[in-house]
């Protein structure tokens, strides 16, 4: 595996490195920085070492600059954008893409600092301000010079948990007009007894799960500064979503669209177009998503063992449970040849890590079962092919889809139609900083 394709894989596990006076630093969350991969940092500390050096150079192309751009002339969405507007323009009464971001507070509570601090976050990234017109038969970004919104808060004091719960799905279910601001709502459920809900609701195509996180972190940061009238201790954020969305149309084409779309072109040609897994109905004609989830817990003991036999294997959680959903599918289906989908944060640049916006993409990760492989030779294979997709990870999954000239079909999503994915980054509890 070539040192860029490492480095990769790394930033998918969220774990950071960089030079600071010719020291090779990291910074990762807990338990992403296994013994395994640390012991694979120090073997290839030099290569790496020589990696960032050259990345660091003033020959770096200009292309590679996320330069910030007019914001005179119409503003073309991202890839990732254009799917997601796509899609809203075949039902635009789906709530499927609203994403939520719901925060159980206790104690003493500002309700109008609170108010503010939203009001600040928006101010402060442009993707909360941009709404999606069409301008000469085509859509662009809008963006608002400034935009504020209204704490909505509602009474539920001494309310049964079932209405509580009826209430928040019911918020969340509203659709959103994508030409109309705000693309985002935000209500305060008081429960009564200084114990509150906060809901912020947002469309898919201005915000992702790691933009979560940064919301998280600044509501913190901007409620404590507002009440105690200090400032803010964030730094400036150099570029905005836009700026991201003009630079990536420019640079992901000619030879590096070219090599990355002919990797999956290579990996995914011939794959079969349909996992056919028992169900209890026929597949309707044109997919909904009337669906239903189901929820349990694996204990403590076994995820230890699971983590344990990652580490033995010099793979991470993710390829482990990957290996072990390639297993069931194969049993249930009866197919040797699986494709899975999963979601990446797809944010492999210093400058966009601060921002809130849609950059994640789709990659495909196809496993085959043929010959019944050991367990082991499967988990080695799914490692391989994580990390190949990683280092491959910039196409838009549309554009690998529109590459292989697949046939298309309303009832079932075209290459995969199971996802997975680990959500291992865990919020911190923000309770106390709100009191």
């Amino acid at each position: 595996m070539k040192v860029a394709e490492f480095l990769s894989y790394l930033n998918s596990l969220e774990i950071k490195l960089w030079l600071e006076e010719d020291k090779l630093k990291y910074q990762a969350p807990q338990g992403a920085m296994t013994p395994e991969i640390k012991q694979e940092i120090g073997t290839r500390k030099p290569e790496i070492l020589t990696f960032l050096r050259s990345a660091a150079t003033p020959s770096k192309p200009l292309e590679s600059v996320i330069n910030t751009v007019a914001r005179t002339e119409d503003l073309p969405l991202s890839f990732a954008q254009q799917r997601m507007w796509f899609l809203y323009q075949m039902d635009q009464q789906n709530s499927a893409y609203n994403e939520a971001l719901t925060i159980r507070l206790t104690g003493r509570l500002n309700i109008d600092i609170l108010e503010q601090t939203i009001n600040a976050i928006i101010q402060r990234h442009e993707s909360l301000r941009t709404t999606f017109p069409m301008v000469e038969g085509k859509p662009i970004q809008k963006i608002a010079p400034s935009l504020k919104i209204k704490l909505l808060v509602i009474n539920l004091k001494d309310i049964p948990q079932e209405q509580i719960d009826k209430q928040i799905i019911e918020e969340l279910q509203k659709p959103f007009d994508l030409t109309q601001a705000p693309l985002l709502r935000c209500t305060l459920f008081d429960l009564g007894y200084e114990n509150y809900i906060l809901v912020n609701v947002f469309h898919h195509i201005i915000i992702d799960g790691w933009s979560k996180g940064i919301l998280f972190k600044e509501l913190s940061k901007f409620y404590q500064a507002l009440l105690s009238n200090s400032t803010v201790d964030l730094p400036e954020l150099a570029i905005q979503y836009a700026d991201f969305a003009v630079w990536q149309r420019q640079w992901l084409q000619g030879e590096i669209l070219e090599n990355q779309l002919n990797y999956w072109k290579k990996q995914l040609t011939g794959a079969p177009p349909l996992l056919e897994l028992p169900t209890d109905k026929p597949r309707p004609a044109t997919a909904n998503f009337r669906g239903h989830s189901i929820s349990f817990q694996i204990n403590s003991e076994l995820t230890e063992k699971l983590k344990l036999l990652s580490q033995k294997s010099g793979a991470t959680l993710f390829m482990t449970l990957l290996a072990a959903l390639n297993t069931l599918l194969f049993r249930y289906s009866g197919q040797d040849d699986i494709l899975i989908g999963t979601p990446t944060a797809n944010r492999n640049r210093q400058e966009i890590e601060p921002l809130i916006g849609f950059f994640v993409n789709t990659l495909v990760l196809r496993n085959s079962l043929e010959g019944n492989p050991t367990f082991s030779g499967l988990l080695q294979q799914a490692r391989n092919v994580v990390l190949e997709a990683y280092a491959n990870q910039d196409v838009p999954f549309e554009q690998v889809v529109d590459g292989l000239e697949i046939e298309r079909s309303l009832s079932y999503n075209p290459l995969f139609q199971v996802m997975f994915a680990l959500q291992n980054a865990p919020l911190n509890a923000l309770e106390s900083t709100l009191l």
